[in-house]
């Protein structure tokens, strides 16, 4: 390929490659994020290091880099949920916007006191204002926190910071190209945004899920790889063209595959991709790093990673408090959330290509993102200690009223009536903010296509306008008749009557009002097309007016086909949630088909299903169990349950969801638990300290810390374990414990 060095690009990757497996390698035994590995290799690669050759070229290195940030954020995309962030997104948005804007506004303030400009101390501002997501999830994986109470609520945070990210990457662009802060400019882009994100989440959710469902049974994991990987680069294709960046593009289609039911298999078949070309990306961070400049600036170092510590713990704690969320929980969250991390670095790489960002910066935040990685642990370590000491320190009273606080803002409900018509207005406005912007793109495309194309080949005359009026509105008519037809189901009109005998229907009448107002808005901008503005608001009204009449002659078909889109478009939003409950897989009657997902503490766990009659005892029927990515369809009774499998059940609906906390089961392990449990099976050997002992005297449980699922002697054979059961050299345990402590059994 002509200008452009094959040879160069291939050893370029493989060096940066090596040298990031040997120094990843190495951090690992030191217990130490395998990130912070990648920076190292990657300033071991640069020009800064003179005792190892450098790379030939940086472009070659850039390239790769680009195509990193596209797959990281892609692969954040697929860990965005919507679900989760509904069930705890009121006290997440609150809090990562409180914990944004305090740091944003601190790193301004730190950049006009280090003497930066005002563009490069909004950026500053930005950089310090993103948690890292990768370091967290490490940190507390290596603590063994995971199934700690203030992590759902953490992570939900870091999903919207990662959401408030993309926003900001935005702004920050236009920032960067205006060399100011014009008010009317960011408004007009954030709208411009939020018209493009609802567009493409609109289109996406609606169309993909249901292409997926149709060719289920045609696409392998090679397929769906490919599949993924295509809508990625496509969406970030169509997010340049539009004027945005191709981060943005990556981490939408992420999201909109989220809520996809082949979302975990995605995550699975672009795990190595993203681990590959995440790498190449840290590693070109790294390369970023000079120690001329860290040491010349650091004390600047050293006061920006005390800005991070201290705002983080801050503003995240605040903002817990502020949603109703415990002192401890609070404290919890804010002492784990202290770091930056990638967001900081593509904030950054975004800066440096816009040729806006002081060249200085850029080791800088490489720097205090090293510092603040490393002292992370041992500050999410600090958080109950410094809970207990702040009990001791604070009034009775204060702790008294943060806690009934907290339990006051969580515990309080509505009336029926009001709960009732909160749940009405909040569906209709969602309802017309989809169609709203759906309905305008497809005017635009109107406009710009099709009554070019078709006066171009009727000519101008009045037929000719006409002509593009009714084949327009035969393609945004139903849409607008939607979002004048009544948003009120039967069944809410009943328990509105029931609740309080009568309805007020001035809610209604104020939706409907609304609705005329914005279809005749629709319709008035179609008809600007080909008319002028007065007789298009004219021609708007008498439209809208003939709208009302035919709603009301609306074959009943015709209202079942508006119904029915709607329908598969909030079970497309849902997918995932309807297969874990069997809520959208009917069978007969009320026989319902879900899948769920066996959880580390599920009391079924090594049992057979001969020995759970699962029929008799719950009423419901297994008739799958999924388990390393093979399918065994109608299992054998002598087939035993264990972690991670996932159980196809029918069953009634109440049946199911009396199973789900069941199968699903995963406890709290604990304030103060600091091993690593697993659920492991392992050969013990002739010189294992348990063999010829029977379990009643191995104290695996006190000693241990284990719990024995079952023991398999021979190929087939499974053995229940039973007081007396006798260990024999060759036996294969399945138990659940810290593998460094069974590791002396063996």
């Amino acid at each position: 390929m002509e200008g452009l060095d094959i040879n160069s690009l291939i050893s370029d990757l493989a060096f940066i490659l090596i040298l990031g497996a040997i120094a990843t390698v190495v951090f690992k035994m030191l217990k130490q994020p395998v990130v912070l590995g990648y920076i190292v290799a990657g300033f071991l690669a640069s020009p800064h290091f003179t005792l190892l050759p450098s790379i030939a070229s940086e472009a070659n290195i850039e390239f790769w880099a680009q195509i990193g940030i596209i797959v990281l954020l892609f692969s954040l995309g697929l860990e965005f949920s919507f679900k989760k962030l509904v069930d705890v997104g009121g006290s997440a948005i609150v809090t990562a916007l409180i914990i944004v804007l305090g740091m944003m506004s601190l790193g301004f303030v730190v950049g006009k006191y280090l003497g930066y400009g005002m563009v490069n101390s909004i950026f500053l501002g930005g950089m310090i204002s993103m948690s890292s997501t990768t370091i967290i999830i490490k940190a507390l994986t290596d603590l063994n926190m995971r199934q700690r109470r203030f992590v759902p609520m953490t992570f939900a945070v870091l999903i919207v910071e990662d959401l408030f990210a993309v926003v900001m990457m935005v702004i920050l662009s236009s920032i960067a190209l205006n060399n100011s802060v014009k008010g009317e400019e960011m408004i007009g882009s954030i709208l411009k945004l939020s018209f493009f994100l609802i567009m493409w989440f609109t289109v996406g959710i609606f169309i993909i899920p249901t292409l997926f469902k149709r060719f289920k049974r045609y696409i392998s994991d090679e397929q769906m790889l490919i599949i993924a990987m295509g809508l990625c680069f496509a969406m970030v294709l169509f997010s340049i063209n539009s004027g945005f960046s191709a981060a943005l593009g990556a981490f939408v289609m992420g999201s909109i595959l989220a809520g996809t039911i082949e979302a975990e298999r995605i995550e699975r078949l672009i795990s190595p991709v993203k681990d590959l070309f995440g790498a190449v990306f840290f590693i070109s961070v790294g390369m970023m790093v000079d120690p001329a400049v860290m040491t010349q600036h650091w004390s600047v170092i050293a006061l920006l990673a005390v800005v991070v510590i201290v705002g983080m713990i801050v503003f995240g704690t605040f903002g817990m408090l502020a949603t109703g969320q415990p002192l401890k929980l609070a404290l919890e969250s804010g002492f784990s959330l202290t770091q930056i991390g990638e967001f900081s670095f593509i904030i950054a790489t975004l800066g440096t290509s816009l040729g806006v960002l002081d060249k200085s910066i850029y080791p800088i935040i490489v720097a205090v993102s090293v510092v603040t990685t490393f002292t992370t642990p041992f500050f999410i370590k600090q958080a109950e200690p410094c809970y207990n000491a702040l009990y001791k320190i604070l009034p009775k009273s204060w702790t008294r009223l943060l806690n009934g606080y907290s339990h006051d803002a969580s515990e309080s409900e509505s009336s029926e009536i009001s709960t009732l018509w909160k749940s009405i207005i909040k569906r209709y406005v969602v309802r017309v903010i989809i169609y709203s912007v759906v309905i305008i793109a497809l005017i635009v495309m109107c406009r710009t296509f099709l009554m070019p194309y078709v006066l171009k080949w009727l000519g101008s005359g009045g037929w000719a306008r006409l002509a593009c009026v009714v084949l327009s509105l035969a393609i945004v008519g139903p849409l607008i008749v939607s979002i004048i037809a009544p948003s009120i189901k039967r069944s809410e009109h009943e328990r509105l009557i029931e609740s309080s005998g009568t309805v007020s229907y001035v809610p209604f009448v104020i939706m409907i009002i609304i609705s005329l107002v914005l279809s005749t808005g629709y319709v008035a901008f179609l008809l600007q097309g080909v008319y002028h503005s007065a007789a298009a608001v004219i021609a708007s009204v008498l439209i809208v007016a003939v709208g009302l009449f035919a709603i009301a002659l609306l074959p009943n078909p015709l209202r079942r086909k508006i119904n029915n889109i709607e329908k598969r478009f909030i079970s497309n939003i849902n997918e995932r949630e309807n297969r874990r409950t069997g809520h959208e897989n009917n069978l007969v009657s009320d026989l319902h088909l879900a899948y769920m997902n066996v959880g580390h503490d599920c009391p079924f766990i090594g049992d057979k299903l001969c020995d759970l009659d699962l029929r008799t005892r719950y009423g419901v029927n297994l008739v799958n169990i999924q388990r390393a990515g093979k399918s065994h369809p109608v299992p054998s009774g002598d087939m035993r349950i264990f972690p991670g499998d996932v159980l196809g059940v029918i069953g009634t609906e109440e049946q199911i969801q009396r199973m789900l906390p069941l199968v699903e089961a995963q406890h709290d392990r604990g304030q103060s638990q600091t091993q690593e449990v697993k659920f492991i099976h392992f050969t013990i050997g002739k010189n294992s300290p348990i063999v010829g002992v029977a379990l009643e005297n191995t104290r695996l449980r006190e000693d241990y810390g284990a719990l024995l699922v079952a023991v398999q002697r021979g190929e087939e054979e499974y053995i229940s374990p039973t007081p007396d059961l006798v260990f024999k050299s060759g036996d294969i345990l399945w138990i659940v414990g810290d593998p460094k402590l069974l590791s002396s059994l063996k």
